[in-house]
């Protein structure tokens, strides 16, 4: 499985020169087989907008999972262009909502709002709602599960090719169900089925334990976090995720060694462009 980091930050887009290592670009994450293209979107932030050069002029052929409805996850979509092309094949799923899938979506993603709805979308577009429990999508297996954000229903995933295993909780606020053993949150049994001994972890580290009291109620996670819940589930490899929008490259690096000092797992922060080749074992 090849893993591809399109998109890191959360909240909003974060242009200019102090962000160009990690990037500007809001939360996407692509997934290939190996020797194929690009088949599983992870989010469809504005860095979905960077897996039309993956495909080397390609349509997009696959399917995106998205983890919830907020706009930095979505905003992407109408400017994708490898899958707005008439040769394109796309299965959009979102958290099962109380309505349809596509009319939800419009929601957000409609005049006034834009200048087109979803189904203005050229290629094959097809809009689900996805339930909790293990799927198969784009020839992965793929195991849904809700977690605590606030402002909508969100799932975090578990997606294995057969051979490797990520676990995906980009948005994610164990505070909102209790203090848990450092303040930050309980390491639950939700979390801990998504991340238990997965080669890779991808987490909201949006905050730093100094920005928590003011930032607590806010719907994401610290870095220390992410780091007790890599730890405690046994990954191989802790990838922090959804950067918040003012934290500089500069600051990246201090965080990043920060996290690492005492960690008992690899931690790495995502990277615009970084690709992962994972490792092939039991998952």
């Amino acid at each position: 499985m090849r893993l591809h980091i399109c998109g890191a930050r959360g909240s909003t887009p974060a242009p200019g020169q102090s962000f160009v290592r990690h990037g500007g670009h809001t939360s996407c994450v692509a997934l290939a087989h190996d020797g194929a293209d690009v088949s599983l979107l992870l989010d469809a932030g504005t860095g979905i907008r960077n897996v039309s050069a993956l495909l080397g002029g390609h349509p997009f052929v696959g399917a995106i999972l998205l983890g919830h409805l907020h706009w930095d996850h979505t905003q992407g979509l109408p400017f994708f262009r490898a899958g707005d092309r008439p040769d394109a094949q796309v299965e959009l799923y979102l958290p099962a909502q109380d309505g349809d899938a596509e009319a939800t979506l419009a929601r957000g993603f409609s005049p006034p709002h834009f200048p087109i709805a979803p189904g203005g979308l050229r290629g094959q577009w097809r809009f689900h709602g996805l339930t909790e429990g293990k799927h198969r999508i784009a020839d992965f297996d793929v195991l849904a599960r809700e977690i605590p954000h606030k402002g909508g229903r969100t799932f975090g995933y578990r997606i294995s090719d057969g051979t490797a295993t990520i676990a995906y909780l980009s948005d994610h606020h164990p505070a909102s169900l209790g203090p848990g053993p450092d303040g930050y949150g309980p390491y639950h049994d939700t979390a801990r089925e998504l991340a238990d001994d997965a080669d890779v972890l991808l987490h909201d580290a949006q905050y730093v334990a100094a920005e928590w009291d003011e930032r607590q109620a806010f719907g994401h996670s610290t870095v220390d976090y992410a780091v007790g819940l890599a730890e405690a589930a046994g990954v191989g490899r802790l990838v922090l995720f959804h950067h918040d929008p003012a934290r500089t490259d500069d600051e990246m690096v201090v965080l990043t060694h920060r996290a690492r000092a005492d960690a008992t797992v690899d931690v790495v922060a995502a990277a615009e462009g970084d690709e992962l080749v994972l490792p092939t074992g039991d998952g």
